[in-house]
């Protein structure tokens, strides 16, 4: 082999190796100090939808002219999703009708700051019939219903709890 191709293959090989290095002192810069949750983004971002809500407020009244006999289910059905311990106590989310995500990443409904949460660790949706189903999404730690760990998706009672780490959520009315 002649000296220039030794010596290429001898810097080839070392930028891998440094390449490497940067990104396993990155993969354990991001495992130590984790995503940043800051509650002035989380701020920013309510204040950046502020058009979406009123599409959303529109929706109640719809439903409720759709669903024939709406009066029985009306009475029992939840309107709010409310935390009840971990870091987002007393954070309340209007229930209109869409899938509310729940876990760490930034695009989640309700962004949770806990080291048991997955970034994408579950879901709360209703179905057809009006009821709300609440389903794991593979987290690793899991999603409990009323201490029950979930396995497939389940309809939520009013007022049960659901436990993903150490936040715990109920519907109510």
């Amino acid at each position: 082999m002649s000296e220039l191709t030794l010596t290429v293959m001898r810097l080839g090989f070392l930028a891998v190796l440094w390449l490497f290095v940067i990104v396993a002192v990155q993969v354990i810069r991001s495992d130590l100090f984790g995503t940043r949750v800051t509650q002035r983004a989380s701020q920013r971002g309510a204040r950046r939808d502020g058009g979406r809500p009123q599409p959303q407020r529109q929706a109640p009244p719809q439903q409720q002219r759709s669903q024939p006999g709406g009066g029985r289910r009306g009475r029992n059905t939840p309107t709010k999703l409310v935390v009840t311990e971990g870091t987002l106590a007393g954070t309340t989310v209007a229930l209109q009708g869409q899938t509310i995500t729940l876990g760490r990443a930034h695009d989640s409904t309700i962004v949770l700051d806990d080291d048991y949460a997955s970034s994408r660790h579950a879901r709360i949706y209703p179905d057809r019939d009006g009821q709300w189903i609440v389903e794991d999404l593979g987290s690793t730690n899991g999603t409990y219903l009323d201490r029950t760990r979930l396995t497939t998706p389940t309809p939520i009672p009013l007022g049960t709890p659901i436990r993903i780490g150490k936040t715990v959520i109920e519907l109510r009315k």
